[in-house]
């Protein structure tokens, strides 16, 4: 079965342009037996997703026949005549559901990537039925039952140490989402899980709303002062593609926001753009997401109460690392204090420089990446724009590769042929050293109307070799806005360390090696799952790599050893605006989290003003999401008293670089050998911290996370 977290979806968080095969909104449904959502994946590598022959008529048809199939196939679990053992149960359930996990695998790619408005009226109407698809498997009182009496005996029945880890999942699992309840509170449990799913599609849909609906548009050449060519370039693309040529638009995403602002020299318009991007799903419109939000937030504090929890973030961090919300109060308070000085720091830098031209300004939010360029220029002879030449998309992804092929021995040749949802997608066969099929890697790199903002990665199916041997196949996506045809696109520093990132979760699937499908990849705790993607991005500032992939976009020349050197010389400089930006949106989720309840309305604009102005932020800085947006928290349970997991990654990540540098290369085979082995290949299999300490050695500290952010070590 589809491993349900049940309402901890780990999915992907949140109309298309020259889409291949474009599904026709208005064509009738297939029969089921002719539904392509339905049949068993075919062609090459084990099969692969239909995304040329699915039409958006044939989602409802294929969910509904995949949801009925999966719960026969639980009940006939659930009635088995026989005793419950691993066999009859808990590997049984991992081979049921096996449609519907093909049909919601394609549902979830148009819910990312191809949402148009035909898609996201079947979105709207499925979202509460897919929630009470899963409560009934997990109130299925005699399948929970049978789970509970082979945990019972799992230390005395022979079992593998993969396969005791499997049974503790499950029933875990079915634990935390409600299984022991009575009659009465697994009813309303239903009915909130149901609402629940219906307010999450709607949030997504807002906030994609307004990213569509707050583009600027901009018809003189003197409004371009400032930006680099890259920049304008991009500009002029995307007003020609909403049918505006001879305009530029910057798009209300972080890709196009962030260079706006660090390189206009227009102080009018920056505030625009600035106002625009942090004002989304607080419009006081129709798309407006505040009343969605207090009822979230009620919702996930009744469920909390029902399950037997002080609060929604008792409830979410009961299975995770931290365990529970005051040691990620410790951690994100010990960090807030100096990053906050830091802040001080940089602002303060910033006002003289400003002073010292005769701005006559005080720095605001709008102001501070672009004084924080020239604070850069300034202090380290470093401009980011010198830097962009250098940094090609398509060298960065040639990068990746080799960065996999060797530190892990994996290979990636690209393939023709495959469908995908758009012709600029690209698709990867992976193998290993040897040159066995590892699995597919696809990339959509670019943004269109209809993809959800930011960058992910998806596995659209876990490796496994329990019944039988399969591969796995993973995404990543990213929203880059496609230049000039025929013209490299040219990216930023903070762009390719996110390709590394994102690609770091993309190896954490690649490298899957267990025996369940429920544990493979990723499939393990949200403040670990992004360990090894934040590890990963330390090798984009390696000399090897810098030194054959970023390579200028019109000599070929390499990165000269000055830029590399004043780059690393800044490779803390700016992190009070980092740190600062991301962790009070970590600490609104969770004090959020913590004071709602079922029965007072929070006011969540509020909310987020007085919790900032109790810790002390500074106004030069707007939280990272503001929480009108942020999708991580109400697109899906996800990431909700939960952001805080970059941290607590980021120090054990920032810890496992430096076993690393101990060694004295980040080439270092061994170092390498034992992350595989114990971090990017085990999965779920073992307890996160017992894995940490058989790669490290060791616990992990904070000293490593401060000495990476410039921060003083205690």
């Amino acid at each position: 079965m589809t491993r349900l977290l049940p309402v901890l979806s780990l999915l992907a968080l949140l109309g298309c342009n020259s889409v291949t095969n474009s599904p026709s909104p208005t064509s009738p449904a297939k029969p089921a037996s002719s539904n392509p959502l339905l049949a068993p994946w075919s062609g090459p590598f084990g099969g692969l997703p239909p995304l040329a022959s699915v039409r958006i008529a044939d989602f409802k048809p294929a969910l509904e026949s995949a949801m009925a199939e999966n719960l026969a196939e639980i009940d006939a679990i659930a009635n088995d005549k026989a005793a419950p053992n691993f066999e009859n149960t808990i590997a049984a359930m991992e081979k049921a559901g096996r449609s519907f996990a093909r049909v919601r695998t394609v549902f979830d790619i148009y819910q990312s990537t191809m949402s148009t408005p035909e898609f996201q009226a079947v979105e709207n109407e499925m979202a509460p039925k897919l929630s009470e698809f899963g409560d009934k498997i997990v109130q299925n009182e005699k399948l929970f039952a049978r789970i509970a009496a082979v945990y019972a005996t799992r230390e005395r029945s022979k079992l593998t140490s993969e396969q005791q880890r499997l049974v503790w999942l499950d029933y875990s699992n079915f634990v935390h989402a409600g299984a022991k309840l009575d009659a009465q509170s697994k009813a309303r449990m239903t009915e909130i899980n149901s609402r629940l799913a219906s307010l999450f599609a709607s949030f997504n849909q807002n906030v994609m709303a307004d990213e569509n609906g707050y583009v600027m548009f901009l018809e003189q050449e003197s409004d371009l002062a400032g930006l680099p060519d890259s920049v304008k370039s991009a500009a002029a693309a995307n007003a020609e593609s909403r049918g505006k040529p001879g305009q530029w638009a910057i798009l209300n995403t972080r890709s196009s926001m962030d260079p706006f602002l660090t390189y206009s020299d227009r102080r009018d318009l920056r505030e625009k753009v600035w106002r625009n991007f942090y004002s989304r799903g607080n419009n006081g419109d129709s798309h407006d997401t505040k009343q969605l939000i207090t009822q979230i937030l009620e919702l996930r504090a009744e469920r909390a109460k029902l399950l037997g929890f002080a609060s929604h973030a008792h409830w979410r961090l009961d299975q995770s690392m931290a365990k529970t919300p005051e040691a990620t109060l410790k951690l994100m308070e010990d960090v807030w204090k100096p990053a906050v000085a830091r802040v001080h720091e940089e602002v303060a830098d910033m006002q003289a420089l400003s002073d010292k031209e005769g701005a006559g300004i005080t720095i605001e939010g709008w102001d501070y990446r672009y004084y924080a360029e020239k604070v850069r220029k300034a202090k380290y002879d470093l401009d980011q724009n010198a830097m962009t030449p250098y940094l090609q998309l398509d060298k960065m992804r040639d990068a990746l590769f080799y960065t996999a092929k060797r530190l892990f021995g994996l290979e990636f040749k690209p393939l023709s042929g495959i469908a995908t949802v758009v012709p600029e997608e690209q698709v990867y066969e992976v193998t290993d050293a040897n040159g066995k099929h590892v699995g597919l890697w696809y990339f959509d790199p670019y943004a269109r109307n209809g993809k959800r903002s930011g960058a992910w990665m998806n596995a659209y199916r876990n490796q496994e070799r329990f019944d039988q041997p399969i591969t796995t196949i993973v995404s990543n996506n990213t929203n880059f806005v496609k230049g000039t045809p025929g013209q490299p696109v040219l990216i930023s520093w903070d762009d390719a360390t996110t390709m590394f990132h994102e690609f770091g979760h993309a190896l954490h699937g690649l490298l899957s090696n267990v025996d369940y499908p429920s544990l493979s990849g990723t499939a393990v705790f949200t403040d670990y799952v992004e360990f090894p993607s934040q590890v990963l991005e330390h090798w984009v500032e390696t000399p090897e790599v810098l030194n054959q992939f970023a390579l200028h976009y019109q000599t070929g020349q390499p990165m000269p050893h000055e830029l590399v050197e004043k780059i690393e010389r800044a490779s803390t400089f700016n992190q009070g605006f980092a740190t600062v930006e991301y962790l009070s949106a970590a600490l609104v989720d969770m004090k959020l989290h913590l004071a709602a309840t079922p029965d007072k309305p929070i006011d969540p604009a509020a909310f987020e003003r007085d919790t900032l102005a109790e810790l002390g932020m500074p106004k030069e800085i707007v939280m990272r999401h503001r929480t009108t947006q942020f999708l991580h928290l109400f697109a899906d349970d996800g990431y909700a008293a939960g952001y805080y997991c970059y941290l607590w990654s980021d120090t054990l990540a920032a810890d496992a670089w430096e076993a690393f540098v101990e060694a004295g290369s980040p080439w270092d085979p061994a170092t390498a050998k034992k992350l595989k082995e114990h971090v990017f290949s085990v999965g779920n299999t073992v307890d996160p911290a017992e894995g940490y300490r058989a790669f490290r050695g060791r616990d992990p500290g904070t000293s490593a996370l401060m000495r990476k952010r410039g921060f003083p070590v205690k």
